[in-house]
């Protein structure tokens, strides 16, 4: 039987989720904001949770209806029969988000959904679900449009970018997902040398050493079909069984880099590494982007510059992106660089011309995908305003 789902993801990678979903024999794959609507049996639940890099959640579809108020989303979602999805002893969250409702509470609109499926069960069953907001077993999605309203049950659980590797707590890391879909983006493939010389925590190298390594992004983690009722444990033993055997060994000398000049940062990267299971994958080194040498004569440099709030943060970048300029051109000629940043002043400062500007957003920062090609030539030359100027 086919079924309907929607995958979120941050925002620009779209596409790139759906050539992705594409390859999971995902059928009749329609890229939204957002997301992507998709089609399949409830097996390809399993594998898209195991597989995608990209995607936020997978959801599937329970139901879906016209609406005009609060009383109607009461009864399109007391009309489904959950029971015959999860036991009545799960715990339970709602989620409600829309576009252009005419609700003006959606505060009270996940009440009223939230209402009908605990009423639903003590009809049925004399039990209802208990509410835990913070670690449900099981989460009920509401996407509301200016009349209709569709219902979600959640296969993941926790979202997808929680791998189940990382053990730092930094304030602001760069999410897996959004780490792997900027590798996506710049056509990276394992055999070309990888580097990131601003590292921190490490997650833009081992996004791109879990796939070179064919090692499943969700394959150390539990999900949240794992709760419902046609949660089938041998087939999810055997998918993930097939996902195990595909792991790669590492390679006798790694091809993708990562290095940082700050050492706690340097420290943290070799732990992630370890815990995500390809530390061999990695050369992980301290070093300063801006005097740092190339590890090969020709590879791809992706990294996240550091961008802030703070007006003393602005005035530092300010004067941190020409340099970054002058040191991508004088130790990275013949190397592609891609640089993703909340600063859209990177690619004024900087002194290089971008080739190609992406639109991508970091939650809800808008930022862009720079990519510089570096090509051997004269040495940058200084502007009379002392600005690292483009010598092409």
């Amino acid at each position: 039987m086919t079924e309907r789902f929607f995958a979120p993801c941050p925002r620009g990678l779209e596409s790139a989720l759906a050539v992705e979903l594409g390859t999971l024999d995902a059928a009749f794959v329609v890229p939204a904001d957002g997301g992507v609507a998709f089609s399949g049996p409830l097996e390809l639940a399993y594998r898209a949770n195991l597989e995608s890099r990209l995607a936020s959640r997978i959801l599937w579809q329970v139901a879906h209806g016209a609406y005009r108020d609060e009383d109607a989303l009461y009864r399109l979602a007391h009309g489904i029969d959950w029971s015959r999805h999860f036991r009545a002893d799960r715990t339970l969250r709602a989620d409600v988000a829309a576009t252009r409702s005419p609700l003006t509470s959606l505060e009270f609109a996940t009440l009223r959904i939230k209402d009908a499926v605990c009423d639903h069960f003590r009809a049925r069953t004399g039990k209802r679900p208990s509410v835990d907001k913070q670690r449900p077993d099981v989460r009920v999605h509401a996407y509301l449009t200016e009349r209709e309203a569709t219902l979600y049950l959640d296969t993941s659980g926790e979202p997808l970018f929680k791998r189940g590797w990382r053990r730092d707590t930094d304030a602001a890391p760069l999410r897996e997902n959004l780490a792997a879909g900027l590798l996506a983006l710049t056509g990276w493939m394992p055999e070309t040398p990888l580097l990131d010389p601003m590292c921190g925590s490490g997650t833009l190298a081992i996004e791109a050493a879990l796939i070179a390594s064919g090692r499943a992004p969700g394959l150390a983690r539990t999900f949240g079909f794992q709760k419902l009722a046609w949660y089938d444990g041998p087939t999810w033993q055997r998918i993930r069984q097939r996902a195990r055997d595909r792991v790669r060994p590492a390679p006798p000398a790694p091809t993708i880099y990562a290095s940082d000049h700050d050492p706690r940062a340097i420290a943290q990267c070799r732990t992630n590494a370890a815990h995500a299971g390809i530390a061999d994958w990695i050369a992980v080194e301290e070093g300063d982007v801006l005097s740092r040498a190339a590890p090969a004569p020709a590879g791809l440099l992706l990294a996240n510059p550091p961008y802030g709030v703070r007006l003393d943060d602005d005035a530092r970048l300010a004067a941190f992106y020409p340099q970054l300029g002058d040191a991508l051109k004088q130790h990275f000629a013949g190397w592609t660089a891609y640089l993703f940043t909340g600063d859209l002043r990177l690619a004024r400062l900087i002194g290089l011309k971008p080739s190609r500007k992406t639109p991508l957003y970091n939650g809800n920062i808008e930022c862009r995908l720079y990519r510089f090609d570096l090509v051997t030539g004269r040495p940058p030359r200084t502007s009379r305003a002392g600005i690292v100027a483009d010598s092409r």
